[in-house]
This record gives structure tokens, C-alpha cells and sequence, in this order.
């Protein structure tokens, strides 16, 4: 667990904001990797939604003009990569005058961290589904041209005894060279992804992000003076959807097992809530992952997984509590059939429901709002801000 006093956290992430990834470089020879444009215009700023509601601060609008060749000359290709425990995801985009625009992008799970809290090591299965998923990435980086580049990996590679040799086979093999980032750079460049969704109305936010081998949490503020929200307070623990789900089992969860899920994780966290948990008045709770972006898909209903309706989308106590409360009356076959969690899932989002839940008992705030966002973004907005191509949020 990392806690950091407010005024050297406040310095400590002013300097990873300004972190400078020079990385410039032609990836190894092309394969065949699928392209898939998605044309996704990610705004920094907006107002209010139709009817009154909060819209999206990076509200998301769809194009249908070619978004490469559309950019105004010199803005440049840019790309983020973040190679985490469960899930590789890739995001090139182009700046634009109010924010950038998605011109590509990947994400396949690959569960890199499968076993690496029982065994120590990244298993062979795992780098070779992590081999051809960068390979992939390597082609679309190279298709559209894209020479800035941060290429991350989060806490299987923190964690991993093999994780130097793991990097040194994916740079031989598909030319990427990953870089291994420690957990506070994790939590800010979360907090740099996700910040334009903290309620424009209100204070702050406690910032969560469930990841496949940790989880960060983040009290996030703002003030009359300074109105961009600014890192308070963070901690990170050691369990996310892959491990606890390893060490409680995520396939048949009893209200016993999850339970116990739940309190594991509440052990961790409760630190942290003692000492920045107080005066949450307009506040609310803000998440990152795969967790609360499924919930959100499940309490929509919506026939299959649509980011346009759940990123900003905004879930009360009573709705997230009924949500998880489906979730738990499933068994693994009808979690794995349902559209918003897929066989892929079907096993880890319940532990992800646990951390949810030992949060939000620790945090008891009414709303959360739902970020299909995150590191990827932030890297994108920290390169292009570097490169005086983007305005601050």
C-alpha cells in the first residue's frame, strides 16, 4: 500500500504530469493485424446535458470523415499503449483544436498477471497471448504512422520475477518496449484520463481504479482558485479482479466467498478512509475498469456493450447496489452468456464487485460516475500537452 502526504503528493505529481516519453521510434516489420477506425472525437470540455443533467466534460461525438486525413498538417500521430494484468488496450489519436480524436484502437484480454500471484513468474501461455496482442499493436502503431509514443506496463510486470526477460522477447519480437511504471504514476495518469468527468458542480471525487493487479485510489479536489481537480491523497493495494479473484475463486461466489472478498479488501482500504475519508459533502465517486463499466452496461440492459452509453454515465446507491445484487443471483454460465460480460469476464467481475464494494462502504457517497477511460487517455493528454499540441483540461 502507497500513501503520500498531500503537499509532496501535489509535487510529485506536478512532476509526472511533466513526465517527458521521448520514445520516437519505427516499430519492428508489420503483420496482420485488423485495423478499426473509430472515428471517436473525445472533447475537453462541455456543458450541460439535454433536460439539465451533467453531460460528459470529454463528451464523445462520432464522425464519419477519414480522421487521419482530416487532421490539420503537423499535428502528428499519436499513440498510448497500456499492457496491463488482465487486458492489453491500444488508443492512436490525432490532437485536435478542442481535444483529439481516436483514429484507431485495440483492446484484447489477455491475462498477462494469470497465475503470477501464486507462481511469482508470467507464464508462457501468458507471453505468448501477450506476443501476438502487442504484434497487433505494433501493426496499427506503424499503419498510422504514429511516432509519439508511451508504451506502459502496469503491476504483472511490477510483480513478475520473468518480467525483464518478458520485455526483452516482446522488444525482440514485435519491437515494443514497454515501460514499467510504479503505482503512483499509475494513479495519476488515472486521475489526468479521468478528471474532465468530476462533476463541474461539485468538490472532488474519490477516483478508483480496479485493475487486474491492483486497484489506486484517489481523493481528487478542486477549489474556487483553481478549478482543476488536483490529487489530494492516493494509495494503492495489491489486489485486483485477477488476483483476488485467484485467491477467492471468481467462477461459483457464495455470498460467503464474496463476503470474504469484500473484507480482504476493506482491510487494506480502511487506512487510508480513516485518515482522508472525512467532509465528502459534494462529492461523489468516480470509477475506472472493466467492474463499473460492465454494472453500467448490466443496469442499462443494453443488448450489447456500448461505450457512447456508459462512458459519464451516472449510477445512484440504490442502482449499484441492485446491479452487483443481479450479478450475485447469476451462476458462471449465465454471467458468461450475458452480452455485457462475455466468458471473458465471467469469472473476474465479481471480484471486481467485491473491491467495489469495500470502497464504497468506505466511502459511502450516493453517486458514481462511470469513466470507459483512463491511462490510455491520460497518456494521450499528458505526450500532447508536452508538445504544446493541447491546451490544460
Amino acid at each position: 500500500m502507497g500513501m503520500v502526504p498531500c503537499d509532496a503528493l501535489l509535487r510529485r505529481t506536478d512532476a509526472l504530469l511533466m513526465f517527458q516519453a521521448k520514445k520516437q521510434f519505427q516499430l519492428g516489420p508489420p503483420g496482420r493485424g485488423k485495423t478499426v477506425c473509430m472515428n471517436d472525437h473525445t472533447r475537453l470540455r462541455d456543458g450541460l446535458a439535454p433536460h439539465g443533467e451533467l453531460g460528459s466534460m470529454a463528451a464523445v461525438a462520432f464522425a464519419t470523415e477519414p480522421a487521419v486525413g482530416a487532421q490539420a498538417p503537423g499535428t502528428g500521430v499519436y499513440a498510448a499503449l497500456d499492457l496491463g494484468t488482465n487486458n492489453c488496450r491500444l488508443l492512436i489519436a490525432c490532437p485536435t483544436h478542442d481535444g483529439f480524436r481516436v483514429v484507431d484502437s485495440f483492446s484484447r484480454i489477455i491475462r498477462l498477471g494469470e497465475g503470477v500471484s501464486a507462481t511469482g513468474c508470467i507464464s508462457e501461455a501468458a507471453i505468448e497471448r501477450a506476443v501476438v496482442a502487442l504484434g497487433i499493436c505494433r501493426d496499427k502503431i506503424n499503419l498510422r504512422k504514429a511516432k509519439r509514443l508511451r508504451l506502459i506496463a502496469t503491476e504483472a510486470c511490477r510483480a513478475a520475477s520473468n518480467a525483464e526477460g518478458f520485455r526483452s522477447r516482446v522488444a525482440a519480437e514485435t519491437g515494443i518496449e514497454l515501460e514499467v511504471i510504479d503505482r503512483e504514476t499509475e494513479a495519476a495518469l488515472a486521475v489526468l484520463g479521468c478528471s474532465p468527468l468530476v462533476d463541474p458542480r461539485g468538490r472532488g471525487a474519490i477516483l478508483f481504479d480496479i485493475g487486474g493487479g491492483s486497484t489506486e485510489l484517489v481523493r481528487i479536489e478542486r477549489n474556487a482558485t483553481n478549478p482543476e481537480p488536483r490529487i489530494k491523497a492516493w494509495m494503492s493495494i495489491p489486489f485486483g479482479v485477477v488476483t483476488l479473484a485467484e485467491q477467492f475463486g471468481g467462477r461459483d461466489v457464495t455470498p460467503e466467498i464474496y463476503a470474504a472478498m469484500e473484507r480482504e479488501v476493506a482491510h487494506h482500504i480502511t487506512p487510508f478512509a480513516e485518515q482522508h475519508g472525512g467532509d465528502l459533502t459534494e462529492m461523489h465517486l468516480l470509477g475506472t475498469s472493466g467492474t463499473v463499466t460492465t454494472l453500467a452496461g448490466i443496469h442499462l440492459n443494453l443488448a450489447r456493450y456500448d461505450r457512447r452509453r456508459i462512458d459519464s454515465v451516472w449510477m445512484n446507491a440504490t442502482d449499484v447496489t441492485a446491479t452487483i445484487s443481479k450479478l450475485l443471483g447469476m451462476s458462471y454460465e449465465e454471467r458468461a452468456a450475458n452480452s455485457c460480460i462475455s466468458l471473458e469476464r465471467a469469472d473476474l467481475v465479481l471480484a471486481g464487485c467485491a473491491i467495489l464494494d469495500a470502497i464504497r462502504r468506505a466511502f459511502p457517497l450516493p453517486r458514481l460516475r462511470v469513466a470507459d477511460r483512463g491511462l490510455r487517455e491520460g497518456m494521450l493528454v499528458e505526450m500532447m500537452r508536452e508538445d504544446g499540441a493541447l491546451r490544460s483540461w
